[in-house]
């Protein structure tokens, strides 16, 4: 499993962001499927209706609907956390979309993740340990 940020999934269905090409080969290394938040899937899905409407959109749904991607649920405790996580690194801001995923890193024991948003090398699961940022 790896958790998955928006900017991969945006720049993986449009082939105009500047980190198209990286995030394709960098995805043929991960096992799937990817997994996600609804507020991370809810932003890429916002990025992507900006960048160029309703065909990008439609592509990230397909990617929902063929299993590659998956949206975990968030437990009680998850949500609790998500919301302490926000008031510890407000300085950045943390935005809901990285707290989710960096919840769900805490309560599934999960280290990797694709992103391209430099915060996570900020992030510390648990307050201590660093992500495996993929692409590095």
């Amino acid at each position: 499993m790896t958790l998955c940020d928006a900017g991969p999934l945006v720049a993986l269905i449009d082939a105009d962001e500047a980190d198209h090409e990286t995030c394709a080969l960098a995805l043929r290394t991960l096992a799937l499927p990817l997994v996600t938040t609804w507020p991370t899937f809810t932003e890429a899905m916002y990025l992507l209706g900006r960048a160029g409407g309703s065909a990008g959109q439609q592509a990230l749904w397909k990617l929902l609907l063929s299993r590659r991607l998956k949206i975990a649920e968030l437990s009680r405790t998850a949500v609790e956390r998500s919301a302490t996580l926000m008031v510890k690194y407000a300085d950045r801001p943390m935005d809901l979309a990285d707290a989710t995923l960096v919840a769900l890193a805490e309560e599934r024991g999960e280290r990797r993740i694709f992103t391209l948003d430099d915060d996570f090398r900020v992030y510390r699961i648990h307050g201590r340990t660093r992500f495996e940022i993929i692409p590095s």
